[in-house]
């Protein structure tokens, strides 16, 4: 009988590119599997993946998380803001810009 293979997608994203690799791992694989099996180093040298930025379909994950056949690994990048701070100054400049003052 013969071992059940994972089919799964390898994923990174820049703002101008867009890396992706398939990849066929033996079930039961993880995701720090997957990051070996994949070679980062050719496609992007020098590139370190910060293993707190992972994630499976859009959900975190860890090195230890199990893989399932068509599964989407993504390698995610470091947010360039802080999403709560964003809305914390919208939501300031839109205080700041409403008119003081009761009904006439």
């Amino acid at each position: 009988m013969a071992e059940a293979v994972l089919r799964v997608e390898l994923v990174y994203a820049l703002p101008q590119r867009y890396w992706s690799e398939r990849l066929h791992l033996p079930e039961g694989a993880t995701v720090a599997d997957a990051l070996a099996r994949a070679d980062l180093h050719r496609v992007a040298p020098g590139f370190e993946v910060d293993f707190s930025r992972l994630a499976v379909h859009g959900r975190p994950v860890t090195l230890g998380t199990p893989l399932a056949d068509g599964d989407r690994l993504e390698i995610l990048r470091p947010l360039l803001n802080d999403p709560k701070e964003v809305r914390r100054r919208r939501a300031g400049q839109e205080r700041s810009g409403r008119k003081s003052g009761g009904r006439s």
